[in-house]
C-alpha cells in the first residue's frame, strides 16, 4: 500500500510538533524516519495511525484521501502502529490481547484463533505461546504479540516506533528478518528511529525529521556524515572514554540470591565504589532487572546481604532505601516511572520532603523549571508525562532523580534518545557519579556497555560472570558471553 502525506501540520500551543511535512512512501518501503528527540516523528505517526487528528493536510493510501479519526478507523483502511510502550493488558493471556478489537470479540472461538494465527505466524516466521500470560514475556515477545496482532487484523501499513530499545541483538536480528520478509510481500513498513546504525542496516529509503519540517530524504548508500548534519547542523561525537578512580565502598553485596518467575541468581558477590559505574549486560529477561530492583529494595532478597554505606538494608521496603541514598529509574516510563495525568511540577512536588501540610505550587514549578533546563526537557512545567515525546519522557525520568542520590540503579537510562541526547544525559549522570556516588545500569546496547561502564556483569539464563574490565572487553567478546559462552 502506498502512503502520501500532504502538508501535514500539526501545532500544541506554540508548538510546531508537525510544520507542512509531506512525504511519500511506496508499497514494499522499509521507511526510515529519522530525527533528534521531539523533532515530530512520533506525532507524525500518530496522526497517520489515527491517535491524533492533523490540524492541517491529507493523508492518501493507494491514491485515495482517507480520514482517520481513531485507531480503529486506521486499522479498517490497513494502517497500524506498533508502539514505544506496549499498547497491551499483562494480567491477560497472550489470546486474549490479541482478541482485542478483534470482529466477534471474545465470542471468536480459541480453535479459529490459534488457526488462523498459526497461518500467520509460519508467513511471517513468529511463534507466540497463546497461553502465556504477557506479564511473563520479555519486551521483543510482547512486541511480537502487538506485530501479530496488526497482521491479523489486516495492517497493510505497518509503523514501528523506536522498536529495538531494551531488546537484544538476536532479538533485533530476528526482528529485521521478519520485516524484511513483510516488506518482500509488499508491506508498508514505516520504521522510526534514532540509531543511525539500524537505518543503514534494514532501510531502503530514510526522511529526516528537525524541528516538525521534513529537511532531507535519502537511498542507500548512505553517508553517516550526512544524515548526522541533516539532523543536529554540525557532527556530534561522544568523546574520549574516561576512566575512574574508585573511592570508598557505597554498596556490597554478599552472597545474595533474588528470585521472581523463572530467574533465580544466587551467591552474587559485588561491591560498588564511590565514582564507579557497572554495566549489566544480558539477554532480555536474564535477571538484571532483579538485581536491580534487589538493590533499589524493589524485590526482597531471598538470602544474603545488601549493605548500603555500612547499612544493612536487605528486606527493608523501598523507601527507606531511597532515605539511605538509593535512586531507581525503571524501563517502563509510563508504567512505573511516570505518573499520566499528573504535569511535570507534580512530579517534582512528589519528589520532594514535604514540611508541612500545604503544597507550595510555586516552588515545585521553579524546581521544574530548573531541572527541564538542566536535563534540556522540551516541555514546560505544565506538560503533563503522557503529552512529552518519548526521548523527553526518558530525560524527565532522570530529572526526578534527587540530584544527592549516591547509589543510582538506571534500567536502559537512554532508551529513545538520540546520539546528542545519549552524550548529554551520561555526562550528567558522570557528573554526579564523579561527586561520590555510584551507577548500576542495564542496557541492550553494547557499544553503551563498553564505552560508560568502568566494570561489566554479564547474565545468561540466571548465572552472572564476574565482573568484566570494561576498558579491555571487546563488542565481540560481551556478545558471545551474552550467548551463554564461558568467561
Amino acid at each position: 500500500m502506498e502512503v502520501q502525506l500532504l502538508d501535514i501540520r500539526k501545532h500544541f500551543g506554540p508548538i510546531k510538533a508537525n510544520d507542512g511535512i509531506s512525504l511519500s512512501v511506496p508499497a514494499g518501503t522499509i521507511q526510515g524516519i529519522l530525527g533528534e528527540n521531539g523533532a515530530g516523528k512520533s506525532t507524525l505517526m500518530k496522526i497517520l495511525s489515527g491517535f491524533q487528528p492533523a490540524d492541517n493536510g491529507s493523508i492518501l493510501l493507494d491514491g485515495r484521501e482517507v480520514a482517520m479519526k481513531s485507531p480503529a478507523d486506521a486499522l479498517r483502511l490497513g494502517v497500524g502502529m506498533l508502539h514505544q510502550d506496549p499498547l497491551d493488558f499483562p494480567a491477560m493471556r497472550v489470546a486474549d490481547n490479541l482478541l482485542i478489537g478483534a470482529p466477534g470479540g471474545i465470542r471468536l472461538h480459541r480453535s479459529q484463533l490459534r488457526a488462523s494465527l498459526a497461518e500467520h505466524a509460519r508467513s511471517v516466521g513468529l511463534a507466540l505461546d497463546l497461553k502465556a500470560d504477557v506479564s511473563s514475556l520479555t519486551v521483543s515477545e510482547r512486541q511480537q504479540v502487538e506485530l501479530m496482532r496488526l497482521l491479523w487484523l489486516g495492517a497493510r501499513v505497518l509503523i514501528l516506533d523506536e522498536p529495538t530499545t531494551g531488546i537484544s541483538a538476536a532479538q533485533k536480528a530476528e526482528l529485521f528478518s521478519t520485516l524484511r520478509r513483510l516488506a518482500e510481500r509488499g508491506k508498508t513498513v514505516i520504521f522510526v528511529s534514532h540509531k543511525l546504525e539500524e537505518i543503514q542496516e534494514l532501510c531502503t529509503r530514510v526522511a529526516v525529521l528537525k524541528q516538525g519540517r521534513l529537511v532531507g530524504e535519502a537511498t542507500p548508500p548512505y553517508s553517516v556524515r550526512q544524515l548526522v548534519n541533516m539532523i543536529f547542523e554540525r557532527e556530534v561525537t561522544p568523546g574520549a572514554r574516561a576512566a575512574c578512580a574508585p573511592g570508598g565502598p557505597i554498596l556490597k553485596l554478599s552472597s545474595l540470591a533474588v528470585e521472581r518467575g523463572r530467574i533465580r541468581l544466587e551467591g552474587l558477590d559485588l561491591e560498588v565504589r564511590e565514582t564507579e559505574t557497572i554495566g549489566l549486560a544480558g539477554m532480555e529477561g536474564s535477571g538484571q532487572s532483579l538485581l536491580l530492583k534487589a538493590c533499589a529494595g524493589l524485590l526482597p532478597p531471598v538470602e544474603g546481604r545488601v549493605t548500603m554505606l555500612g547499612q544493612e538494608l536487605a528486606g527493608k521496603p523501598y523507601h527507606y532505601f531511597k532515605r539511605n541514598g538509593v535512586a531507581y529509574v525503571p524501563a517502563a516510563r509510563l508504567e512505573e516511572g511516570l505518573i499520566a495525568g499528573l504535569t511535570l511540577t507534580d512530579h517534582f512536588l512528589l519528589t520532594q520532603r514535604k514540611p508541612g501540610f500545604f503544597i507550595d505550587r510555586e516552588k515545585g514549578r521553579s524546581i521544574a523549571q530548573e531541572r527541564i533546563a538542566e536535563f534540556n526537557i522540551r516541555g514546560t512545567p505544565s506538560n503533563t508525562a503522557e503529552s512529552l515525546s518519548g526521548g523527553n519522557q526518558q530525560r524527565a525520568l532522570l530529572a526526578i532523580m534527587k540530584p544527592e542520590a549516591k547509589l543510582m540503579l538506571l534500567e536502559h537510562p537512554t532508551r529513545g534518545l538520540d546520539i546528542e541526547s545519549v552524550i548529554y544525559v551520561w555526562r550528567k549522570l558522570k557528573e554526579r557519579c564523579n561527586a561520590g556516588g555510584a551507577i548500576i545500569f542495564s542496557s541492550s546496547d553494547l557499544d553503551e556497555l563498553l564505552r560508560y561502564s568502568d566494570r561489566i556483569l554479564v547474565f545468561f539464563a540466571g548465572r552472572v560472570s564476574t565482573p568484566l574490565d570494561a576498558d579491555s572487553t571487546s563488542v565481540e567478546e560481551l556478545g558471545r558471553l551474552i550467548g551463554g559462552g564461558s568467561v
